[in-house]
């Protein structure tokens, strides 16, 4: 169950840069494509990818690599004063706002040390991990002795006590640090070293269920490199916070108005012989189809909006409804399934009815792997499938990849079905949800203490 910790946080110098961050921080490491990283590279000498997600060489060896260089920049940026290690222990207040659908929204919370647990006890996990990540994550937690990226971490707190508190903490106070993210959201850090209002987060979040939101293989690695040093012998100091024991994570409550989930949608390539009136008419088994004709540019654009809306309307009211826009065609569809008992007949395994209802579970079990042949393992290894967040990359999908046969568009996965899913134990399938937007990296991070060290 929670139990949480102020830390001795790890930040850029205020005195040299300043409280605006936006050219040194960065996406989390797994959201960071090659574009990207060159732009980070580019921004400034002492940018945080250099850390988090440096730049690997043909040349690099077990010596020299990717991973013995963040620890170079990372000793180098602390003996430099490009970074401060804060002397007094804190939570760190955490703010972003940003726009959806020309909606202002801001999302609440605070940064702090967890106490690890294996996921299952106390800490609910919704989604699959992979091995690949969780060595990447593990390499970099051994050379660099730090966290350097955050977890996000949903809790109940149906009155919202610990925004409450935290709000009149910051209250009428100009954040610490403020950055402006790739994606044009607005992000703003308060140091708070109060002790009662610390105490006071502390006794609120005391005994709670935490569900993993973003963040699976860094919690994972964390729990991994925790077993790793209690198998060296290595005890965490005794009135140390800042040690293996602990993760630095970023606490949410379900409750807060600012929790967004975005879909995220699924373009299908490279599938042999793809025919679309044979698609349609074995989907109609399973769903009932709409057809949306459409003619000139204009038309298609309306058409197309007019059908999302529809579809986001038909899962409000409880209905498993998604967009399938060809590459071909003159048309556009909706398929919503005609009744959840065809999934119960689908699937015989032993898994829950909740995990069989979700969307992204129906389109791919009844669509992608019954009728186009897209199964686990392809899924998996992201063989026919490329992730979107934004409409327009499909749409550029569509007009520049001669191997794509279209486009699903989803409604978002709800935050009380991450909930029922986690509560029981199971996973979800990949790229279920997508928490928006993400937390950043170099804002502040987690140096671990080790015995003897200062």
């Amino acid at each position: 169950m929670a139990k949480i910790h102020p830390f001795r946080g790890v930040t850029y110098s205020k005195e040299k840069f300043g409280k605006d961050l936006s050219d040194l921080v960065t996406q989390p490491y797994d959201k960071i494509e090659p574009k990207m990283q060159d732009e980070y590279y580019s921004k400034n000498p002492n940018n945080f990818v250099r850390i988090v997600l440096g730049e690997s060489y043909p040349s690099d060896d077990e010596y020299y690599n990717q991973y013995t260089r963040a620890l170079a920049y990372m000793n180098c940026w602390l003996s430099e004063s490009i970074f401060d290690i804060n002397e007094q222990p804190a939570i760190y207040v955490y703010h972003q706002a940003f726009e959806i659908e020309g909606k202002r929204i801001v999302r609440q919370g605070f940064i702090a040390l967890g106490e690890l647990e294996p996921p299952g006890k106390g800490v609910k996990a919704h989604e699959k991990t992979m091995a690949g990540p969780k060595a990447d994550r593990l390499n970099a937690t051994r050379h660099t002795r730090a966290q350097l990226g955050n977890i996000f971490m949903l809790y109940i707190d149906e009155r919202r006590e610990i925004d409450r508190i935290l709000n009149n903490e910051i209250e009428g106070k100009e954040p610490d640090y403020t950055a402006v993210d790739y994606h044009g959201n607005n992000h703003y850090l308060w140091v708070v070293t109060n002790i009662d209002t610390i105490s006071k987060v502390q006794a609120i979040m005391n005994g709670k269920v935490l569900f993993i939101a973003d963040g699976h293989h860094r919690y994972e690695t964390a729990v991994n490199y925790w077993q790793e040093c209690v198998n060296k012998g290595l005890v965490p100091e005794s009135g140390v916070t800042e040690t293996f024991r602990n993760r630095m994570m970023t606490f949410v409550a379900m409750e807060n108005p600012g929790l967004v989930v975005l879909p995220t949608h699924r373009v299908v390539h490279s599938i042999e012989n793809f025919n679309l009136s044979s698609f349609l008419k074995k989907a109609s088994k399973c769903f009932e189809i709409a057809d949306f004709e459409w003619g000139n540019k204009v038309e298609k654009k309306e058409i197309f909006e007019s059908t999302m809306l529809k579809m986001k309307e038909m899962g409000q009211q409880g209905k498993h409804a998604f967009v399938f826009m060809p590459k071909k065609g003159n048309s556009i569809y909706i398929l919503s399934l005609i009744d959840e008992s065809i999934m119960d007949n689908a699937i015989t395994e032993d898994i829950s009815a909740q995990w069989k209802r979700l969307d992204v579970s129906i389109l791919h079990k009844l669509l992608l792997e019954d009728i186009l042949g897209i199964d686990a393992k392809a899924l998996e290894e992201k063989r026919n499938l490329y992730y979107i967040r934004y409409k327009e990359e499909g749409f550029n999908y569509l007009k520049n990849d001669e191997s794509v046969i279209g486009i699903f568009f989803m409604n978002p996965t709800k935050i009380e079905e991450v909930k029922k899913i986690a509560d029981i134990g199971e996973r979800m399938p990949q790229k279920s949800t997508d928490f928006y937007p993400k937390l950043l990296s170099g804002f502040v991070f987690n140096k671990l203490r080790f015995s003897g060290e200062q």
